[in-house]
């Protein structure tokens, strides 16, 4: 008897929650769908996919964690996903769209973003419940896939056409690769309950931010992408800025100490 009730729960353990992995496989898809659309020179078609999953990676989460069906299996399954969705389907469509041209710096540019976003969804596993959850270490790999994503959409939107071939591009790339796999923290909303009471003025500020995406989505959605990717490092810069300063002014706080008991 014993046996057997170890044995209904080790089938019960091999089970797998269905709703939360399904979003997690449809932002799989959407990365999959991405690739093959930069392979045919589709380079629309291969952003848009990404942005969706950006989207249902959210909500793979959220409805784990609001139905009780947060796994371990579900967390691997989605850092998998992630890899695909966010690193090599991003990579890829950053060579054929742009980095092409330089040959063998274009596609190691492409690799350094797939494995620096390997990277940073491992430190990202092993450091849950160590760091904060209110901040990221690093870039988190779907806002860098976003930049990618949304700065092609940005392109055909102002006019552009087939493959953008800039060095910007490729510096643009290697610096999210390394802000991936940096120390700069980001904030990452974590903390934002949409269930609680809120002033009436942020509804107000929501309902207006929406407005304006609906209005010109390709150029608010590469602003919000492109500016999260910067509010790191200006975080930092502020706050090395303060310490700098508080320093100084100690400092200058003991130099007239000392004059002062010269005198």
């Amino acid at each position: 008897m014993k046996k057997n009730a170890t044995f209904k729960r080790e089938r019960v353990r091999k089970g797998i929650y269905l709703l939360p992995n399904l979003f997690t496989t449809g932002s799989l898809f959407c990365g999959f769908y991405s690739v093959v659309a930069s392979m045919k020179g589709d380079f629309w078609n291969a952003a848009a996919p990404i942005l969706m999953a950006f989207v249902l990676d959210g909500l793979d989460g959220r409805i784990a964690r609001m139905t009780n069906t947060t796994s371990k299996f579900g967390s691997e399954y989605d850092s998998l996903s992630d890899l695909i969705a966010f690193g090599v389907a991003p990579s890829i469509l950053a060579y054929s769209w742009a980095l092409s041209i330089y040959g063998k710096w274009g596609w190691l540019a492409s690799f350094l973003f797939v494995v620096c976003g390997a990277l940073r969804l491992a430190r990202f596993n092993i450091q849950i419940g160590l760091v904060e959850s209110k901040i990221f270490n690093g870039l988190p790999i779907p806002g860098a896939a976003a930049v990618v994503a949304t700065g092609v959409l940005l392109y055909y939107y102002l006019g552009g056409e087939g493959r953008f071939n800039d060095l910007t591009i490729l510096i643009g790339v290697v610096v999210l690769s390394l802000l991936m796999v940096s120390s700069i923290k980001y904030y990452s909303f974590k903390d934002l309950n949409f269930f609680s009471r809120k002033p009436f003025m942020s509804f107000v500020l929501i309902v207006f931010i929406l407005i304006i995406v609906i209005a010109e989505p390709q150029i608010m959605l590469f602003t919000f992408a492109f500016g999260y990717s910067l509010s790191g490092p200006t975080w930092a810069l502020v706050k090395v800025s303060k310490k700098a300063y508080t320093e100084w002014k100690a400092r200058e706080v003991r130099i007239h100490t000392k004059r002062a008991m010269k005198r």
